[in-house]
């Protein structure tokens, strides 16, 4: 394996801080008998509360820094790397992933698994902690998760990593020399683009091109009612979604998180977002806005999009759409 260090992709600290069982650490010992510490992973132990405050994202992070305290040569992959990079990832993951050169070794032992591989591979270092490269992590998940998951994922390597572009993604792809899961993931990373903003956004993408609707521009301009230049996240123009419409049809997939105070004060940002919204409107013939529900249940976003004046131009891949609504009542997305 090619180990490349790269400061420019600093991983993604642990949340809370860990303690280990080791040596003669007499205070760890004390604090688990007191059940002041809960165990993360086997040796590696954490503040009761701390823990149980933390949204499930975060845990997956923790867990995943605790691997790397009891295991010094890991080199972190698939879901596990991108946690580490900050790469969306969905639900509760069961398993810290680590890669080996072996195939004999890889093995699924506990909460680790061991993934095998005989391709040379890009990986990473930053503070002691080695992980696959986000092109590497973004194939990864392609070749085993759900389509629609796995373009979120490429979609969130490319924002991650602003040396990797998206026609690279494909020929990674096809360089491997296994063929298990090379099919699957060429449909995700032939879509992959840095102007999705969100794991929202990329799951919409593919929502939209199942329910038969014209692929939409992204991150398109517009000027606010204050004169500034704003974005929405999607965009149909007149000719190319066919609309009958004088002007086009702008689309926001909102995620709340930016109203629940994580980027400052929520109510401001919710005041700023009617002005931006009520811009769109003065210069676009419709606006469809839409949240994790609609995502969740396709059919209830195909309605959102045709009230604000979108029409189909094929008709819909029911398969791809029940397997998409499948896969996110299993695995709820853990970040917006």
């Amino acid at each position: 394996m090619t180990i490349a260090i790269d400061r420019a992709l600093a991983l993604r600290p642990t949340p809370i801080t860990l303690a280990r069982r080791a040596g003669a650490d007499t205070s760890v010992e004390g604090a688990i008998r007191r059940r002041e510490l809960t165990l993360v992973e086997r040796g590696v132990y954490a503040e009761r509360g701390e823990w149980s405050a933390l949204p499930p994202w975060d845990r997956y992070l923790t867990r995943v820094h605790a691997v790397a305290l009891t295991h010094e040569r890991a080199v972190f992959a698939a879901e596990s790397a991108a946690a580490l990079y900050g790469i969306p990832v969905l639900g509760s993951e069961p398993h810290v992933h680590l890669l080996v050169e072996d195939p004999g070794l890889a093995r699924a032992g506990g909460t680790i698994r061991w993934h095998a591989t005989q391709d040379g591979r890009d990986v990473r270092e930053d503070g002691g902690v080695s992980v696959l490269s986000p092109a590497e992590t973004a194939v990864d998940i392609a070749r085993l998760r759900h389509p629609a998951i796995a373009l979120m994922a490429a979609d969130g390597a490319l924002r991650v990593d602003p040396a990797l572009t998206a026609p690279s993604l494909p020929g990674l792809n096809e360089s491997r020399s296994s063929s298990r899961g090379r099919a699957r993931a060429r449909w995700a990373l032939a879509r992959a683009t840095d102007q999705a903003e969100t794991a929202i956004e990329s799951l919409s993408r593919a929502a939209i091109e199942w329910l038969g609707f014209p692929e939409p521009a992204l991150q398109q301009p517009f000027v606010g009612a204050d004169g500034e230049s704003a974005r929405g996240d999607f965009f149909w123009d007149v000719e190319r979604a066919r609309l009958r419409a004088r002007r086009g049809i702008f689309g926001e997939a909102d995620g709340r998180v930016k109203y629940d105070g994580t980027f400052g004060d929520g109510a401001a940002a919710l005041v700023a977002e009617k002005r931006r919204e009520d811009a769109q409107r003065r210069q676009a013939s419709g606006l469809a806005r839409w949240m994790w529900p609609e995502v969740s249940e396709p059919a209830r976003l195909g309605a959102v999009l045709r009230a604000a004046g979108l029409r189909e131009i094929r008709p819909p891949d029911t398969g791809a759409l029940e397997s998409l609504r499948a896969a996110l009542h299993a695995r709820r997305p853990a970040r917006p």
